[in-house]
């Protein structure tokens, strides 16, 4: 609105007022010196003309005027509407915000800087922002803020500075620098945020990057780091150092019977058990699992390294008792020795790794020192794996097929197919040999998928040319069969192949359905639907429990050779066949004896009511070219 509504209403008055006697003196005039009538009218129609003519005049003035008192009262309305903006900012802010004059003075602060930093308004105002030093910078820093303030008139930083209470914290802070219209500098504006709980999860990520979370020992990135600043400080002060590798034995059996949150309680009385035993100059860590790391800076003498691994072991002997549990456990250790095993930490590691394989392999609890064999040994493995997956891309691996006989009727009703491998320089590899690196490298999941489809294929071609075979058995390994796609691979080769799945036996071994029983349960129910056989290979060497046993959908227990052997001399050999074949009978399951390679064996075998039986005797692996099949030796 041009005018106010008061100035409005005076404005009609004064017009009306003006109106009123403008028109009553100018009658008077008119009356007092005109007496023509014409004359009178005319002059009254002049009076009518210029009284429009003034009043427009004076309109057009009172809104010149309002439209210049408005033009002038509009900024100062936004300017007004800014500074509310701006004050309101300003203290709801959750950064804190000091402002200064040019002289360096407090002059304002907010709502937000008394929260941070603990003081009133009183106790600042005047005062020089030096109050807030912490003392942790020095003056090159300050020296370099006002630099920037000065050059840029602007600075940004992180900066400790002290609260009223003492403490000393971390701020994020940005220094502006303000000018007047004349480009003096009129006050510094400082805005900060409190950066404490920031710099705390800092402190608390670069642990968990350098700690494991169980034990809060360090772990395999800060026992490498701190092991190659050990032998790099041994090696200038010409001492040895030490490399333990741990590894508790049989942990997982206490993983799977008890749980995995006993496991990680026992993980965690171990490694404070092992903290207990060593002082400065040995660094424990925890690189996983349940195994752990030593490292000794001043152990330059195998007897030393000896004695402290000697000293770990028995530690180890007294129970661990917590929640209602008392645990006894051992460790195997594996001895690196620096610098004659080893110049770098990471090759210490290694060849404590191998140590450690060669004392669990050794019998466990107990420790083995490192050799060049070992290393040796290792690079053979390596070299093996590595030829391995060439020879499955070139074709080299073979497969033999091994008859399986009926032991009543002497008659070949089924084969096993097992995988060699025809190395072009080496000749036909053992699978002794490549069988443990390929389950190691990951291979034998391919091997196991390629020996599987080959096979049924054989199988097919068998049964296309007349062949009266019942059976065709493949071995599946542990490492496939605790794989959940282990189903759809034998679902895929049956399809491809076309075999019949009756005529399909997969052989499992014990080891493997009792490393995870409820896993195997549901993995052998799954392939029993697709209408195969399974047989459980090499039963009598795990651990297996009968109840667990009872469940399995398994039609077919195989004795492992190592018992057939004895027969039929030897009586403990003899008790344990009787007990299998009896057991299997009682379960509804066929028998099948493997390592046949005497006659006097197939004989006792068949008189004590086992069914089918494989063996030298039988039958050496060969390849389907050359299988006899009219052979059927006759047991007297």
């Amino acid at each position: 609105m041009l005018l106010s509504y008061r100035g409005a209403l005076r404005a009609g008055l004064v017009y009306l007022l003006l109106s009123v006697l403008w028109i009553q003196l100018s009658q008077q005039v008119f009356n007092n010196f005109i007496d023509e009538p014409k004359e009178m009218i005319h002059w009254q129609m002049l009076r009518g003309y210029l009284w429009v003519t003034l009043s427009a005049l004076f309109i057009f003035l009172l809104c010149a005027r309002s439209a210049r008192a408005h033009r002038i009262q509009q900024p100062l309305t936004e300017n007004r509407e800014r500074l509310r903006q701006a004050a309101a900012v300003f203290d709801c802010t959750r950064e804190g915000v000091l402002v200064t004059d040019a002289r360096g003075q407090i002059v304002h602060v907010n709502r937000a800087f008394i929260e941070i930093t603990g003081y009133q308004v009183e106790d600042v105002m005047g005062h020089q922002p030096s109050l807030f030093k912490s003392g942790r910078h020095s003056p090159d820093f300050y020296e370099q803020m006002f630099r920037a303030l000065n050059q840029e008139g602007e600075w940004s930083g992180e900066i400790w500075n002290r609260r009223k209470s003492g403490e000393i914290y971390p701020q994020w802070q940005t220094i502006r620098v303000i000018h007047d219209d004349q480009g003096q500098v009129s006050h510094y504006v400082a805005v900060f945020s409190d950066i404490s709980a920031i710099k705390h999860s800092e402190h608390e990520l670069a642990h968990l990057a350098h700690h494991d979370p169980l034990t809060d020992l360090p772990n395999r990135l800060l026992f490498t780091d701190r092991a190659e600043q050990a032998l790099a400080s041994a090696q200038i002060h010409k001492r040895g150092c030490a490399l333990l590798m741990l590894d508790l034995d049989h942990f997982k059996i206490i993983n799977d019977s008890l749980g995995h949150n006993v496991g990680d309680q026992l993980l965690k009385a171990v490694g404070e058990r092992l903290q207990g035993l060593f002082g400065p100059g040995v660094t424990l860590a925890r690189l996983g699992g349940d195994e752990f790391a030593v490292l000794a800076e001043s152990c330059p003498q195998v007897v030393q390294a000896a004695a402290l691994a000697q000293r770990i072991i028995d530690s180890m002997k007294q129970p661990f008792v917590f929640n209602g549990h008392q645990l006894f456990v051992s460790v195997s250790i594996g001895i690196s020795l620096f610098p004659s095993d080893a110049l770098s930490a990471e090759q210490l590691l290694r060849n404590a790794d191998s140590a450690l394989f060669k004392a669990k392999s050794s019998g466990r609890e107990g420790y083995a020192l490192y050799t060049e064999e070992l290393t040796a040994h290792a690079q053979h493995r390596i070299e093996i794996g590595n030829e391995l997956r060439r020879a499955l891309d070139q074709q080299e691996l073979r497969i033999y097929y091994q008859p399986v006989h009926d032991l009543q009727t002497s008659r070949m009703i089924g084969v096993e197919a097992l995988v060699r491998w025809q190395h072009p320089l080496r000749g036909l590899v053992s699978p002794a040999e490549f069988i443990p690196i390929a389950e190691r490298t990951g291979l034998i999941a391919e091997i196991d998928g390629w020996v599987m489809e080959q096979a049924c294929r054989q199988m097919c071609q068998w049964l296309a040319d007349g062949k009266n075979l019942s059976f065709m058995a493949v071995n599946i390994s542990s490492r496939l069969f605790a794989r959940h796609e282990l189903f759809e691979q034998v679902a895929k080769v049956l399809h491809d192949t076309g075999l019949d799945p009756a005529k399909l036996e997969l052989e499992v071994t014990e080891s493997a359905v009792m490393d995870d029983p409820e896993v195997a349960l549901e993995q052998l129910h799954r392939l029993r639907e697709l209408g195969l056989s399974l047989a459980i290979d090499d039963f009598g060497t795990g651990y297996s429990s009968l109840l667990r046993l009872k469940r399995l959908p398994v039609q077919k227990l195989k004795i492992d050779q190592g018992f057939v052997a004895g027969l039929p001399w030897d009586e403990d050999d003899a008790a344990i066949v009787r007990v299998v074949i009896a057991l299997a009978q009682s379960m509804g399951m066929q028998v099948q004896a493997e390592g046949i390679e005497q006659m006097e064996q197939a004989r006792f075998l068949l008189n004590h009511q086992c069914d089918l039986g494989q063996g030298y005797w039988f039958g050496r692996p060969m390849l389907a070219a050359e299988i006899d099949w009219a052979l059927a030796p006759a047991i007297h």
